[in-house]
This record gives structure tokens, sequence and C-alpha cells, in this order.
């Protein structure tokens, strides 16, 4: 079966290639003000802690807040290691960093859905510590 992509699809993921490198540039440089441009009203977030569903955050004042805090961390940096974009979502896989070394930093993935050129989701996960053996060692 053939696959056709369509002039909107393509005009779409544009848009929203835009606004996730828009969203990674902010955290890069550091410049909080460019955050509140890039949320969508009825955004919703899920942050990667604490266990096991990650902190939901709602609405417009909130997120930005929530990002704001982090871009602004002196201490915290995130490296990108891909971007994906299809259509209105987008997959951003990372590390972030809160100290020297690998030891010091976690590895995640950020699910990022866009309508209308703003955020109106953005779930987060990550690799964390061991709590078992995830049937590995059965």
């Amino acid at each position: 079966m053939a696959t056709t992509v369509t002039s909107g699809h393509l005009e779409t993921t544009r848009a929203t290639t835009e606004v996730v490198n828009r969203f990674i540039d902010a955290f890069q440089k550091r410049d909080a003000s460019a955050i509140a441009a890039l949320v969508a009203e009825d955004c919703v977030m899920e942050a990667m802690q604490p266990a096991p569903n990650g902190e939901r955050v709602e609405g417009y004042d909130a997120n930005v807040r929530f990002w704001q805090a982090m871009v602004s961390d002196p201490v915290g940096s995130f490296e990108v290691e891909d971007v994906v974009v299809c259509g209105d979502r987008a997959t951003n896989r990372w590390r972030y960093r809160f100290g020297e070394g690998d030891g010091n930093s976690v590895r995640g993935v950020t699910l990022i859905k866009v309508r209308g050129n703003k955020i109106v989701e953005a779930l987060a996960y990550a690799k964390t510590p061991a709590q078992g053996d995830l049937g590995q060692n059965r």
C-alpha cells in the first residue's frame, strides 16, 4: 500500500518543526522570555517526576512558570540527542544534566504535540534508577 503525503501534512510538519526548534533554542540559550510565546492556553505537560506518572501541569500560566524555571536553572542543562517531527507531533530525545559527568544526568524523551503554532502537549519520560529487575533476571 502506497502512502501519499499531502502538502497540508508537509506544512504542518514545517510549522511543528519551527515551534519545537524555538522551544529547544530557548533552553539552549537560557532564554526564559521565549517560552511564553510557545505555550497554548490549554497546554498539558507531564513532567518525568515523580514516579510513576510525573507531575501533571495544566494551562498556560502553570506551564510557562514550570518551563521558565527550568530554562533559568543555572545548574541544569539539556543536550538534544535527536528530534523527529511528523505532522503536528514531535519526539525530542535528550539528556538533562544537573551536575558534572554522566552520573549527574538523566536521558529521556518528550512527546510534543503542536496546534496553532503553540505547544498543546508535552509528555516527558526518562530513564531512572532501577526499582526492580523488570523481569530480566527471572
